[in-house]
């Protein structure tokens, strides 16, 4: 479904190191200066689910398609970037078209590697990449109050409720604050959206730390947290130099590596499923002796919709949804079990389907 998180953050703050280790490729440069990173990388990931083979394990499914999510490396940002300084004006163009933002903080001490403030200061990194993407949404907005003024004098409804919705943003950000906090009903949100607000973006603070901290982070990643806990934004710790190390290992020794540095899994899992959430998504599940996929909605989506993700003629000519819980389906050992039990219910296209639904879609060609 095309959903993106661009990893965000000061130069020389492991932004790189950390796409290079989520996607296992070589395909961004990590180098100890600015702007190593010109164009935006995309990468895609698995999110790891441990369901998924649960689930391909009691039918036998001879294939395993998990869920993905993108992750797009956006080169660092400066200060002075929403006025073009470095590569400003690009770098804001690629964060607009993500979906959500992975603020990737530094919280280790390094002599080695270079800081372009000359210190390590997460709160203060944070405030400098908000500043700039908060001067570029007042700058955008301002620009376009005149034309919205003029058309909402007319008989344009839309113009009005746009210029209505830039009229609660604009005091928001000239007082220092990003535009997600603007009041909206839920009918209001479609047109707050195509805005294109950088602030308005759901925020993940990806807390960059020494080895020895991976497990349970520092202090500066505590600041980190206590920040995030404070705005409604979501923190995770990482080391960014073990991903690395990790994601070009052989699976068999991915797990003695883990415990030899006291972690139970990669810290990138975290990363990935936290950005799953961040974007207020949900799986469901296809299974059958063929492949046991999982499958990318919204929290709230209907079963048309859901069964349109598959196909978009499962969408126009959807019937009915035959469902079984997660839960379910793995206690009765898969949909046999489930249908003899009365657990497979008929949903029809009211249906909201529920994170670890499995799904079967009956639809009239």
């Amino acid at each position: 479904m095309g959903f993106k998180c661009g990893i965000v953050g000061l130069p020389n703050v492991g932004k790189s190191t950390l796409f290079n280790a989520l996607t296992q490729t070589a395909a961004a440069q990590a180098a100890n200066y600015p702007f190593c990173t010109i164009e935006p990388n995309v990468g895609e990931v698995a999110v790891p689910d441990p369901r998924l083979d649960e689930l391909a394990k009691i039918a036998s499914s001879k294939e395993i398609i998990p869920t993905r999510l993108t992750f797009v490396d956006i080169a660092g940002l400066v200060r002075g970037a929403s006025k073009g300084e470095g590569l400003g004006n690009q770098f804001l163009a690629n964060i607009r078209e993500v979906d959500a933002i992975a603020h990737v903080v530094r919280c280790f001490e390094d002599g080695d590697v270079t800081h372009v403030e000359g210190k390590v200061d997460p709160i203060a990194d944070i405030e400098t990449i908000e500043t700039e993407l908060m001067l570029a949404d007042l700058d955008s907005l301002e620009k376009r109050v005149v034309a919205l003024e003029k058309r909402a004098k007319g008989s344009d409804k839309e113009a009005k409720e746009f210029l209505d919705l830039v009229n609660r943003a604009l005091p928001l950000l000239r007082d220092g604050k990003p535009a997600r906090l603007v009041e909206r009903k839920p009918e209001e949100e479609r047109l707050f959206q195509q805005l294109g607000l950088m602030t308005a973006k759901p925020v993940l603070y990806v807390c960059n730390v020494d080895e020895g901290d991976a497990d349970k982070g520092n202090a500066k990643s505590q600041a980190v947290f206590d920040r995030a806990k404070a705005e409604g934004a979501v923190a995770v710790v990482v080391s960014a130099k073990i991903e690395s190390e990790i994601a070009v290992m052989p699976p068999a020794d991915q797990t003695e590596f883990l415990e030899a540095v006291g972690l139970t899994e990669p810290g990138l899992n975290r990363v990935i499923r936290a950005g799953y959430d961040l974007l207020g998504l949900v799986t469901y599940f296809t299974v059958g002796p063929k492949e046991a996929r999982a499958w990318t909605i919204t929290k709230g989506t209907r079963a048309p919709a859901a069964a349109g993700v598959i196909h978009t003629d499962f969408e126009k000519g959807f019937i009915r949804a035959e469902t079984i819980a997660f839960k379910d389906y793995t206690a009765l050992n898969g949909e046999a079990g489930a249908r003899d039990a009365g657990k497979l219910r008929l949903e029809g296209k009211d249906y909201v389907v529920q994170d670890g639904d499995v799904l079967h879609f009956r639809f009239a060609n």
